[in-house]
């Protein structure tokens, strides 16, 4: 039997998923795209969000919450930098395991510079290493992002420092923190970046900030609020579907979705008693929607149960592959 949650607020609609364009450019201009990599969980969603400006992935203190690649375009004067987020490399045993990480061959095979970030709040350890021996070769440019650098103390920051600088090198590096943001940093940061790009056009029109249409957006969304309030197992095996997604004669964005989970002790877990966990996750997700598209939403969600389907190919295809 399928659970049920109800929604609604207010606003207009917004389009970002526009087709790129190719337009003359001035000499000295620079664009492409660039690759952010890294080990689970060191922040490269956050500081890919700091960097274009907008909130354009879904974040949480819980690894591998990044699933696909996820595009983010910030667009300036003399450049257009794509940073291409990615998940964070790791062994795939898993079918979504190995889905992620073609996701980062793809993204490492067609950029034109790589930004490796690494958690300068902890020293370089195998996985860092695993990472690093995966760009080395590549011809692409490499900066190496030294982030969270707001939550480590002085002493450790300069030995931490010094040891990623052994592996990487040091003249291509920046602190960075993509919470407590040091804008000057991330300038520096940036600017980095747009030197080791070619020159070249705009792709992608000046205002728009992603390429994610807005369905895969919402679907984001709600997964990010399951990821918050949903503990241990649960929030990792949490997929979501939208169903139906249309505008409303009076100016309200219809959404259903499914929210599926791997086990039914894992979706009464997510409905929660008298479907409180389930209400709490709509709302916060509504409220979400409605800030990224700025128009009105009501939201429906299901819960359903679809067996193991992490280690289903065909399963993670439905999942990640309908929203594209």
């Amino acid at each position: 039997m399928n659970e049920t949650m109800n929604d609604a607020a207010a606003g207009d609609d917004h389009d970002m998923n526009e087709s790129p364009a190719q337009p003359a450019f001035p000499p000295g201009h620079r664009s492409g795209y660039v690759a952010v990599v890294g080990k689970p969980n060191v922040g490269k969603s956050t500081l890919v969000n700091a960097l274009v400006g907008h909130k354009v992935a879904i974040v949480s203190s819980k690894p591998q919450t990044t699933r696909r690649r996820i595009m983010g375009i910030l667009t300036r004067e003399d450049a257009q930098v794509i940073f291409v987020d990615t998940p964070g490399i790791h062994d795939p045993r898993s079918a979504l395991n190995k889905y992620m990480m073609r996701e980062v061959e793809n993204a490492l095979g067609d950029c034109d510079a790589i930004l490796f970030v690494v958690d300068v709040s902890r020293p370089p350890d195998e996985a860092d290493l695993v990472v690093m021996e995966r760009i080395r070769a590549l011809p692409q440019p490499k900066l190496m992002a030294l982030n969270k650098a707001d939550i480590v103390k002085p002493v450790k920051l300069g030995e931490h420092t010094q040891m990623y600088h052994a592996l990487f090198g040091s003249e291509a590096s920046m602190l960075t923190s993509g919470l407590d943001v040091r804008q000057e940093n991330l300038d520096e940061l940036m600017a980095l970046l747009v030197n080791a790009l070619p020159e070249g056009p705009e792709f992608y029109p000046p205002e728009q900030y992603t390429d994610q249409p807005e369905k895969m957006l919402a679907a984001e969304l709600i997964r990010e609020q399951a990821l918050r309030f949903l503990e241990q197992e649960v929030p990792h095996a949490v997929a979501v579907s939208v169903d139906e997604f249309a505008q409303r004669p009076n100016h309200t964005l219809y959404i259903a979705a499914t929210v599926f989970v791997e086990r039914d002790t894992q979706k009464g877990i997510l409905i929660g008693k008298g479907g409180g966990m389930l209400k709490k996750i709509g709302m916060e997700s509504r409220r979400e929607i409605e800030r990224m598209l700025d128009t009105r939403v009501y939201l429906e969600l299901w819960v359903k149960v679809r067996e193991a389907w992490r280690k289903d190919e065909g399963a993670v295809s439905d999942f990640l592959g309908a929203l594209e």
